[in-house]
């Protein structure tokens, strides 16, 4: 299990618009390009406290990724991102 580090980066802001009725649980978001390929899934803060984003850094292969939320239901709730040690 890699150690992933998940840090809030609030705007001060809060949404305006309405969420998607399509994800009234949240959306599990993929940043891999091959579903095969090694991977770890990290669960983020759901929902976002407002719009901002979350910084996400993996300790293990060096992986960095940024996801957005504006604290609706249709935030994220979980991503999966692509192993860069094992590439």
């Amino acid at each position: 299990m890699s150690d992933v580090k998940v840090t809030w980066i609030d705007s001060g802001r809060t949404a305006t618009g309405q969420p998607d009725p399509d994800y009234p649980d949240g959306i599990n978001l993929s940043l891999t390009q091959n579903r095969f390929g090694p991977s770890c899934r990290v669960k983020l803060p759901y929902p976002a406290k407002r719009i901002g984003f979350h910084l996400i850094e993996c300790a293990t292969c060096g992986y960095s990724a940024v996801v957005t939320a504006a604290g609706r239901r249709d935030d994220p709730c979980s991503v999966t991102l692509p192993c860069k040690t094992r590439r």
